[in-house]
């Protein structure tokens, strides 16, 4: 009997399939993205906690070692992420709130020398330009805030949204040693071991993440508020708070922060202090991407510049600013589980129908020929 000729050939065959995994793939991503934001006002705390568990797990992992019992651990955790965030968070906010005028004043100043020096014409109030950003920043932080969190006014959305956050840290850190039966009982018959790996990779991924970039925003923010004192550039103090912050933003908090910090040294100190501002954030920026990066941040995930670009746009358009905070650590975690995945690690199979496989030799030598 004549055997039927494809329709297809095999190389159509093999684009359409791999056109429908995408096609898969990318409706189940649409799915989990449309749950998230439908669920915004749990999901929100869960990341976060996610977050926090990752930065300070060494912490509670350290004093578990020595004797202390896990829920008194869990808690002196959580105090020091309150004492840290609560004091880290009044320091910056003060130092914004105090210089947050001289810098608007400054950056106006600024934009009115560009147009002054660069001849540009026209209808251009500098002054209008800056009322209208910062309207335009008003808007979309209302914007952002409501449509994370709507129904509820932004204070006590952030008030709820914090101790949320904070009990599940809380949990998190005091039950951590149960997240691997948790992995074996969720997983299909078979796959407990594997799933383990996925969930520790890709919790490693993001705790190296939050680490590495809460030191490396440390040192950046001291580096730059250091030469700005030393160049007696007003609001030196505001403008490292404001690098503190804009760090966990990668490339684009750094560019924002540093453009800023250099436009108030042109203002109020002139071009020549300026290109030493200038000076002092390349440098910071040389410092990081080639000797700090490396040496923090080297056992994490390494993301291609893109790759980071394109998920801020994709979170700041799914959920603003937080999104474009979450993005990252987010994208982090889905690198390591491609990366455990791509290992090909498989969970061993001990059903009676495995076929048989030679056993090693006496000290580990690979098993001969058959008959040898």
């Amino acid at each position: 009997m004549q055997t039927l000729k494809p329709l297809l050939p095999v190389g159509a065959r093999r684009l359409a399939a791999w056109c429908g995994v995408v096609l898969l793939v990318a409706g189940v991503a649409a799915v989990a993205i449309w749950l998230c934001v439908a669920l915004k006002t749990a999901v929100t705390p869960v990341l976060l906690a996610l977050l926090g568990t990752a930065l300070l797990g060494p912490v509670h992992r350290r004093l578990t070692k020595h004797g202390v019992n896990r829920s008194a651990a869990a808690g002196l955790t959580c105090v020091l992420l309150v004492a840290v965030v609560g004091g880290a968070g009044y320091i910056v906010v003060a130092a914004l709130v105090d210089t947050g005028e001289q810098i608007v004043q400054s950056l106006k100043d600024a934009g009115q020398w560009v147009v002054d020096h660069f001849g540009v014409t026209g209808n251009t109030n500098v002054g209008n330009l800056a009322d209208s950003g910062k309207k335009l920043v008003e808007k979309f932080g209302a914007s952002a805030a409501g449509g994370l969190l709507s129904g509820l006014s932004l204070v006590g959305s952030l008030i709820a949204t914090s101790v949320l956050a904070l009990l599940l840290t809380f949990f998190f850190l005091r039950d951590s040693d149960r997240a691997v039966n948790l992995a074996h009982s969720i997983a299909p018959r078979g796959a407990g071991d594997l799933v383990e790996a996925v969930g520790r990779r890709a919790f490693e991924a993001v705790e190296g993440f939050m680490r590495g970039t809460t030191l490396i925003a440390l040192i950046d923010a001291v580096c730059i508020t250091v030469g700005l004192l030393i160049l007696r550039v007003p609001g030196a103090v505001g403008l490292g708070a404001l690098v503190l912050v804009g760090a966990y933003i990668p490339y684009l908090g750094a560019f924002i922060s540093g453009a800023v910090a250099v436009l108030v040294a042109l203002a109020d100190r002139g071009f020549v202090i300026a290109l030493w501002a200038l000076g002092v954030v390349l440098a910071v920026q040389v410092l990081e991407g080639h000797i700090l990066q490396p040496m923090i941040q080297s056992r994490t995930v390494q993301m291609h510049p893109a790759m980071i670009m394109i998920a801020l746009t994709a979170g700041a358009s799914v959920a603003g600013l937080l999104g474009m905070l979450l993005a990252v650590p987010l994208c982090a975690a889905a690198f390591g589980v491609l990366g455990e995945l791509r290992e090909g690690r498989l969970p061993p199979t001990d059903t009676p129908d495995a076929p048989d496989t030679p056993s090693p030799g006496p000290r580990g030598e690979p098993p001969g020929p058959s008959g040898a």
